[in-house]
């Protein structure tokens, strides 16, 4: 990872947050039980103004872009995945503002300055059996007009970080069937959250389901515009870059392990062995050429002119990163060998929480469908040439 880090200010946040990582690491344990969510990592995070990390100069935030933030949620979730994951997407949604500019002006104001203060957002879109909103599903919550106020009712899944939000971005179908993006207070009277994550992987995100019962709430917490959306999502690839955080833990656990590990049978460390090195290679390899494209691509869509048209590049990118991270994590596993399963080494966590990225969008089979619907329209059109 050194190698990607550029500038003085970069060696600074991450020379700060690599600090934190043998803290994060003895809690890790905890992350393992259901209903558990890393609380204590997310208050030395915010000791250190991460929740800032992004936020405009303007605002009293620290003004990063894209760049610094990859690198530091890697840094993060090379010290605990569920952690990365979390504070991700608080810091991705003020990014993807900070570049957009898409929020209604009074909105924006007031939310910036709570979380100059330490609030924690995020977005709730997915429902139960409704479909994924990135294929196009309309939710099943309303917003019902009541003079100056929406009355909010329904549930959303998926609601990373939710014991520890303040405000939670809501999409609702309101009057004319016109979805909007709502501000809810976590605290507000007919809001709560039904623990129901139980996943194996990234059970520390605490991903629970937010319910709102006649949530009331002024109009003036309309986040966004009907049908305005963020024309850049530079800030998804905190997602890949947490996957490969998770995959660089597992390799410095892996070789640190095989460069002491000295079987009676062998008598030397098993990292003598040609095949072990061989596989260290394989995995070395993998998890830099990853890397390359991972920062690669953060900072060619950094220096673009249009953002907008880097949306393939972003989503090959968390695909190919996502895969490699897994392909890492398993030679990583293979090293370490049977013990790597026990429920007291950690690389059984690795190896579970890396596979979460499968489910993180943008979701594999959305992508590979453009990609052929863009090569087959290629060639269509080259084929009607030619016979013309």
């Amino acid at each position: 990872m050194n190698q990607f880090i550029k500038t003085p200010e970069q060696q600074a946040l991450i020379d700060q947050l690599r600090a934190l990582q043998p803290i994060f690491r003895t809690r890790e344990p905890e992350l393992d039980a259901l209903g558990s969510f890393p609380f204590e990592n997310i208050k030395d995070l915010k000791k250190m103004n991460y929740h800032t990390l992004t936020l405009p100069q303007e605002y009293g935030g620290q003004g990063f872009g894209l760049y610094e933030y990859v690198l530091a949620q890697e840094a993060i979730a090379e010290g605990s995945g569920a952690t990365a994951l979390s504070i991700g997407w608080h810091v991705g949604i003020v990014l993807e503002y900070a570049e957009n500019r898409h929020w209604q002006e009074e909105s924006a104001d007031w939310l910036m300055a709570e979380i100059t203060n330490g609030a924690l957002i995020n977005t709730a879109a997915t429902e139960a059996n409704a479909g994924s909103p990135a294929r196009g599903a309309l939710p099943r919550t309303t917003a019902i007009s009541d003079g100056d106020h929406y009355v909010i009712n329904g549930e959303k899944t998926y609601t990373s970080m939710a014991p520890a939000l303040d405000y939670i971005f809501v999409t609702a179908v309101a009057e004319n069937d016109k979805v909007i993006t709502v501000i809810i207070p976590r605290h507000a009277d007919g809001v709560s959250i039904d623990e129901t994550w139980n996943m194996v992987a990234m059970r520390g995100t605490a991903s629970h389901t937010l319910v709102l019962d006649r949530v009331r709430i002024p109009k003036t917490h309309i986040l966004k515009p009907t049908g305005k959306s963020a024309a850049t999502k530079g800030w998804l690839l905190h997602i890949p870059a947490c996957y490969i955080g998770i995959a660089a833990a597992a390799r410095a656990y892996a070789v640190e392990f095989a460069a002491n590990y000295s079987p009676a049978s062998l008598d030397k460390p098993i990292a003598e062995t040609p095949a072990i090195q061989q596989t260290i290679g394989e995995m070395e390899l993998e998890l830099t050429t990853a890397r390359h494209l991972l920062y690669g691509t953060a900072e060619r869509y950094s220096l673009s002119a249009n953002k907008a048209e880097m949306d393939e590049a972003l989503n090959i990118t968390k695909i190919a990163v996502t895969h490699a991270a897994m392909g890492v994590v398993d030679k990583a596993m293979k090293i370490v060998g049977s013990r790597a399963l026990s429920e007291d080494n950690p690389m059984h966590r690795h190896y579970l929480n890396v596979r979460a990225g499968l489910y993180n969008p943008p979701m594999e089979d959305m992508v590979k469908s453009q990609l052929a619907a863009q090569a087959i329209k290629t060639f269509t059109q080259y084929s009607k040439t030619e016979v013309e």
